[in-house]
């Protein structure tokens, strides 16, 4: 049950990294890395051997280092949360961490609460609340098409939100 929780969790959030980090010079590792992942997590039935790995290379990730000015642009922030909820969600799927389970959908609830904030009559956070406890259920019918288009749906709410 945690697997197929934190895998639809992070393939909620994964269009935020993937679409705002596409394109972006020297990142082409990272996308794949992130991508692979993401993809992997969704095979519940086994142990990712290299979950530990996975995680050691995303803490290197420049969204989870920032430097002394901190996170301030709106694509920045988002693409933090997406980046924190898989690194999360790959301790969890190896592990079996409740704890990071939780982490990984705290970071996944918190950055919809913040998209709510910000765009006029959203309800991403009561989705996001909807789809996990779906992912709960224990049930993946139907699970893995429902967060494909809900991370679809957020990324557009973020790019109209980004300057042009």
């Amino acid at each position: 049950m945690i697997r197929l929780y934190v895998a639809a969790c992070a393939e909620r959030m994964a269009p935020l990294f993937v679409g705002l980090r596409a394109g972006e010079s020297g990142r082409e590792a990272d996308l794949d890395l992130y991508a692979e992942s993401v993809r992997d997590l969704w095979y519940v039935d086994r142990p990712l051997a290299d979950a530990a790995e996975r995680v050691g290379l995303l803490e290197q990730f420049p969204e989870l280092r920032p430097d002394e000015e901190g996170i301030t642009e709106v694509g920045d922030t988002y693409a933090v949360f997406a980046v924190l909820c898989l690194r999360y969600a790959l301790s969890a799927h190896g592990s079996g961490s409740v704890d990071d389970a939780l982490s990984c959908g705290h970071a996944a609830l918190t950055a919809m609460g913040m998209l709510d904030r910000n765009v006029a009559g959203a309800g991403f956070l009561a989705d996001e609340q909807r789809l996990q406890s779906l992912s709960l259920s224990g049930d993946a019918a139907g699970l893995w098409d429902a967060s494909v288009a809900a991370g679809r749906e957020r990324f557009r709410a973020v790019l109209d939100r980004l300057p042009r």
